[in-house]
């Protein structure tokens, strides 16, 4: 069976909830699902994975949260040819780079030769029922890809 890896950094506890929404739709369409937060897991940990999610927050500006620093550079190191991949987040649409670290990471996953497997989804602050309702559709996307 297919290995889903989650990966997600969380200070408030928003993206917290956001992958652990992800890890069930996962799950809901039959896939094994491992998740972790970022700082008990290498980026290495990935290469055991068919599909390799992050979720990840925007921290006032823009900024990567420090948390997920080190697991983002060592991320940048991998080959995860073969690998599927997506990436989640939450941010404050307060901010002018609203969730920018969501796209920093897409950025990363592309250069490490993995495949996009669903567009990304960029939650505003906690998950309302019209993000649970796109991150269940970004997991099934995903899933399908797998199973293809």
């Amino acid at each position: 069976m297919a290995l889903v890896k989650i990966v997600y950094a969380s200070l408030t506890g928003n993206t917290e909830e956001i992958a652990d929404i992800v890890a069930e739709a996962f799950e809901n369409e039959g896939l094994d699902v491992e998740i972790n937060e970022c700082t008990q897991v290498d980026a290495e940990d990935f290469l055991e994975a068919d599909i390799c999610v992050v979720g990840t927050y925007t921290y006032d500006e823009g900024a990567l949260p420090d948390d997920i620093v080190d697991f983002y550079e060592d991320l940048k190191e991998l080959d995860l040819t073969g690998k599927l991949y997506g990436v989640v987040g939450s941010g404050d649409t307060f901010y002018e780079m609203f969730c920018s670290c969501v796209d920093d990471f897409d950025r990363v996953f592309s250069q490490t030769g993995a495949t996009k497997g669903a567009e990304s989804v960029k939650v505003d602050l906690a998950a309302e029922e019209e993000d649970i309702v796109r991150l269940e559709a970004f997991a099934s996307e995903l899933a399908s890809k797998i199973t293809e």
